[in-house]
């Protein structure tokens, strides 16, 4: 079900990850050029050529020439060019040895989150997006996902005042994101699009206390986020990651892969049996648990314990489904699930 990465290529990955959480700001848009103008008068000045998440060109002013200050300016964004151009390089690398990456757009909505702080104060990205990101970490490849949602959760309020509403942070990419209209009249969204009929999604979320699927407050944001249940569950155990991009890197936090895992064996009873949706649940939770299995060995025993009493009877019914998924050949992986296959006998 997976294939391990060559040594070399994971020593790289891990250079890039050293890099990623050392990195401050990201840019929004491609590293671009410095270059030195002179205008009608004959003064030289210092501008910043790039283009933005919809590939439209800007050119910044930064300074006048000979200005200590603007030279020091310079000399300080000339050194982000150069460092983000050879992650740029890197990630091209691993990409085409089939790391998973995410697209220009999603990559910049992501970076625009981390320049925030989002991730360091708790907030995690979740879906699609994390399970390639959990690959790349535990060294392996698999079938590739497509997906250009990006799903961002939090547990708890974010201790970061005086950040901007969640949708100014979107639309600091140069992506006019809009408030999806909910289905209810009177209701709150909870899902940003960006403008034109474009696909990128992203939706904001946050646990359930039941069942239900409730619309619920997220003040510290200014939004609000749509409650799932057992999200708390997925949240409750976390780590920091890189997500690479042919455009960039930066570190997110995302859930430990074994939560992942078993969070998904429980979604994919949740779901509405005509979607597609519980069958790539499945194969994620085959692949993970598989990857696991050989890397990590108890890490699904410690998860399960920790499992909700509520979602038992998800994750019972989830392992037979399962069996379409994970081979029998797939040893090490049936033997972690038997101590929780165990439980439903």
């Amino acid at each position: 079900m997976t294939t391990p990465h060559e040594r070399a290529l994971t020593l790289l990955f891990t250079e890039l990850e050293s890099a990623a959480s050392e990195q401050g700001e990201a840019f929004l848009g491609t590293p671009g050029t410095l270059t030195e103008r002179t205008n009608e008068s004959g003064t030289k000045f210092w501008v910043h050529r790039y283009s933005d998440a919809l590939n439209r060109r800007h050119e910044i002013y930064i300074g006048k020439s000979e200005d200590a200050v603007v030279e020091a300016r310079v000399a300080a964004l000339r050194a982000r060019i150069e460092v983000a151009n050879a992650t740029i390089a890197r990630v091209r690398l691993l990409a085409r040895a089939g790391f998973a990456t995410v697209d220009r757009k999603a990559f910049y909505t992501i970076a625009s989150l981390h320049n925030h702080g989002l991730f360091r104060a708790g907030a995690l990205l979740i879906g699609s997006h994390a399970y390639g990101a959990l690959l790349n970490a535990l060294g392996v490849k698999a079938v590739p996902y497509a997906t250009e949602d990006v799903d961002i959760a939090r547990r708890e309020a974010l201790a970061i005042p005086g950040i901007p509403a969640f949708l100014e942070m979107l639309r600091a990419t140069g992506i006019e994101f809009f408030e999806i209209p909910p289905l209810k009249r009177g209701a709150q969204s909870t899902s940003f699009a960006e403008p034109g009929g474009g696909r990128l999604r992203v939706d904001l979320l946050v646990p359930s206390t039941n069942n239900d699927y409730p619309t619920i407050p997220v003040p510290e944001l200014k939004a609000h986020a749509k409650g799932l249940p057992y999200l708390a569950y997925l949240l409750g155990a976390s780590q920091e990651v890189p997500v690479l991009s042919t455009h960039g890197s930066v570190m997110v936090r995302v859930p430990v892969p074994e939560r992942y895992a078993l969070h998904k064996l429980i979604v994919s009873q949740l779901r509405s049996k005509t979607s597609s949706k519980p069958e790539k649940d499945l194969r994620q939770a085959a692949t993970l648990i598989d990857a696991l299995a050989e890397r990590f060995p108890g890490a699904i025993e410690d998860a399960s314990e920790a499992l909700p009493k509520g979602a038992l009877r998800c994750v019972s019914q989830a392992l037979k489904g399962l069996k379409q998924h994970l081979p029998s050949g797939a040893e090490s992986a049936w033997d972690t699930l038997q101590p929780l296959m165990q439980r439903f006998e």
